[in-house]
């Protein structure tokens, strides 16, 4: 199955950190694989003390796209 496959509907930016950590432990239960790097677009919902924390606990490196330049965001922004 490919990672691709997750969808999560949330109605609040606030349910991101949650939201993850599902989809963290899904990925692994499913493939065997760990995720080794999120990349955002430096939203508040990434940002988080805990959210940051979790990251660090799980050896997910954080990589923020530059302020002000949409087009590093990838096919989710562009899409939006």
């Amino acid at each position: 199955m490919s990672i691709y496959g997750f969808l999560y509907l949330m109605k609040h930016k606030s349910e991101s950190f949650e939201m993850f950590k599902k989809f963290y432990s899904e990925v692994e239960n499913q493939t065997g694989k760990s995720i080794k790097m999120l990349r955002s677009d430096r939203g508040g919902e990434y940002l988080s003390d805990n959210f940051i924390d979790y990251l660090m606990e799980n050896e997910i490196l954080s990589q923020w796209t530059p302020s002000g330049t949409p087009q590093h965001n990838g096919v989710s922004k562009k899409r939006n």
